[in-house]
């Protein structure tokens, strides 16, 4: 097993914005993920929990209590009660 995979879980606030807002129904939500995990992984387990997100998965941006998080395999580290934003592509005229 992992290192990534053996890391406890931890709660995280998950905040979605328009289109993800859209297909998910809610603006909110919690999630439990490993409090060690890469920006790949946390996206596949966002999606994972809410399958209605994956016609935009690969267009998501991620951003961890306001801060965008690459896109990857960089190792990130949660708190309990960390925010995640999951961010679509932003469209309009």
């Amino acid at each position: 097993m992992s290192k990534v995979m053996a890391a406890a879980e931890v709660q995280v606030n998950l905040l979605f914005f328009a289109k993800s807002r859209e297909l998910v129904g809610s603006k909110e939500a919690t999630l439990a993920v490993p409090g060690q995990t890469t920006s790949a992984q946390l996206l596949a387990a966002i999606v994972s929990r809410y399958p209605s997100l994956a016609v935009i998965s690969n267009n998501l941006v991620l951003a961890v209590n306001q801060e965008y998080v690459a896109p990857g395999n960089d190792l990130l580290t949660l708190q309990p009660g960390d925010e995640v934003a999951v961010i679509p592509p932003i469209s309009g005229g």
